[in-house]
């Protein structure tokens, strides 16, 4: 959750109008964008053209010049800055775009002029947009080992714009006036359900997930030719994929331990290929090029790189903390009941049941709202009958509206919302959401978390010491020895340091294990 200087008006959280949503690619299904409409009407009304595409030498219908590309790149760009915020780390970001550069430049579209950003966000994610803008996170960072490795996603990425990927799918898509323009290379479902549909972008965009089976696997094989052209092991690639596969496991052995299912293929369109079948397909294709005499591997460099960079959430957003949230910068902190779990978005937190049926959303009132709760309530709801009560939680002023809303059928629904007046003045709204049985049946539930809502104690500042990835070395007593001088959860802290520096071999893994001695990455309390 930010503290935003300039926040939007404030949205709708009716089921059947969520409005603006939150945009983390948190769901972790990928970061998914589509042409606005009067983008995409100019481009329909331009029709289709034939272009010569740069890595097959074929000519192809188009309704997207380089032009337009470059264009469309350009505006959404700043748009995701917007949205999800920049690694404030100049040192990082001249790494990570010297080692992009040199890539691109090698690539078969040289001519553009690239950009590659570093975004602050935890999620193990990275995604491209036509006309040559390439974004990694700072989560997929964690999970890299080394250099080659950034190189091989980039690349892969870099492939989807070098062979006109985003321009493809805009062109097939034209009728139903949708285009896809990223896609993720890593990704894992958190499993929400509908509350989270209710918060992530691809609900409120309502578009298309990624790239289909033959573009991914272009990509891969575009990634290995220009890990190949820059003295890297084009089999790095097969690295690349074996993270993916590392993460997919990671992910389904925590959603297990939690009592969740783990996540399927269907997080991703059917046609999407697997991480097994990538493997195959790679470890093929990559053979297929000269390996140099003395790739370059970048460990060193890359470590260095990297050291103190924010692990998991960003300070500046909140922390959660197994079932705590917490921000120093708002000075505020909630509770989850017991089970529940907590998505925190820049814009929305929200405390979620297992089941995904019905949550509780924190979020800040924009000061241009207004502070009367009963106002605030007539926004968010059409109110047919409207209650308030006045109370104090923690020390605060707090009121209590309740009410029944207009249903578009006819019917009425019963709502309920807590608007608090928080520290340094800012007002809060603590929102029941779902569906009406599932927030009936679990409404002490949803109390129990809104009542939690409280300025920081002593206990919460101490939980909300941000976490940052240190390079260290491995100890005698390995894992289990490393992983007790972390702040991570006892439970999981030994498998996510396993996880981040790729100390479980899968299929096609080129590289060995570390072993005690070896300089690895650590999570520390700052």
């Amino acid at each position: 959750m930010h503290r935003p200087p300039a926040p939007a008006p404030l949205p709708s959280t009716d089921p059947a109008d969520p409005g603006p949503a939150p945009r983390r690619p948190s769901a972790l299904r990928g970061l998914r964008v589509r042409l606005t409409p009067l983008l995409l009407a100019g481009l329909l009304a331009a029709g289709c053209a034939s272009v010569v595409n740069p890595v097959s030498g074929r000519s192809e219908l188009t309704v997207m010049s380089e032009a337009d590309e470059v264009a469309l790149g350009a505006k959404e760009h700043r748009q995701i800055l917007a949205q999800q915020g920049v690694v404030d780390d100049p040192a990082l970001a001249a790494y990570v775009d010297r080692v992009g550069q040199r890539l691109a430049a090698q690539s078969h579209r040289a001519q553009l002029r690239w950009t590659f950003t570093v975004l602050d966000s935890p999620e193990v994610n990275a995604f491209a947009l036509p006309g040559g803008y390439v974004y990694v996170t700072r989560g997929i960072l964690a999970v890299l080992r080394d250099e080659a490795e950034l190189a091989g996603v980039l690349g892969h990425e870099i492939g989807h714009v070098t062979a006109r990927h985003g321009a493809q799918r805009a062109t097939r898509q034209q009728t139903a006036g949708l285009g896809v323009l990223a896609a993720t290379v890593f990704g894992a479902a958190f499993g929400l359900g509908d509350v989270a549909q209710q918060l992530s972008s691809a609900a409120a965009a309502g578009v298309v997930a990624s790239y289909g089976r033959e573009q991914e696997l272009q990509a891969d094989q575009l990634g290995a030719e220009y890990l190949a052209r820059n003295d890297y092991a084009p089999q790095r690639m097969i690295d690349v994929i074996a993270a993916l596969k590392r993460q997919e496991q990671y992910a389904a052995a925590q959603a297990r331990a939690a009592g969740r299912e783990p996540a399927s293929g269907g997080n991703w369109l059917a046609s999407h290929p697997s991480n097994a079948q990538r493997l195959d397909q790679i470890r093929r294709i990559a053979d297929g090029y000269p390996t140099p005499d003395k790739p370059v591997e970048g460990r060193s460099a890359y470590l260095a790189a990297i050291d103190g960079l924010d692990f998991g959430d960003s300070p500046a957003q909140g922390l959660v903390r197994g079932r705590v949230f917490v921000h120093g910068g708002l000075g505020i902190a909630l509770t989850a009941p017991a089970g529940w779990q907590l998505r925190n978005t820049p814009s929305t937190l929200l405390a979620a049941h297992p089941d995904g049926q019905v949550g509780l959303l924190l979020r800040p009132v924009p000061p241009q709202a207004g502070r009367d709760p009963r106002a605030l309530a007539r926004k968010l709801y059409e109110p047919v009958e409207l209650h308030t009560e006045a109370r104090t939680l923690h020390g605060l002023d707090a009121t209590l509206v309740q009410g029944r809303r207009k249903l578009p059928n006819g019917g009425s629904q019963p709502f309920e919302l807590l608007v608090v007046d928080g520290p340094q003045d800012k007002l809060y709204l603590l929102q029941q959401a779902g569906a009406a049985e599932a927030v009936r049946r679990e409404q002490a539930a949803l109390r129990e978390a809104a009542a939690s809502f409280r300025p920081m104690s002593e206990a919460d500042r101490q939980l909300a010491r941000p976490w940052k990835l240190r390079a260290a070395v491995l100890p005698p007593g390995g894992w289990a020895r490393l992983a007790a001088d972390t702040p991570l959860p006892p439970g999981e802290a030994e498998a996510l340091l396993r996880l981040l520096n790729g100390a479980d071999p899968v299929d096609g893994d080129t590289r060995p294990a570390p072993r005690p001695g070896d300089r690895v990455k650590t999570v520390r309390a700052d």
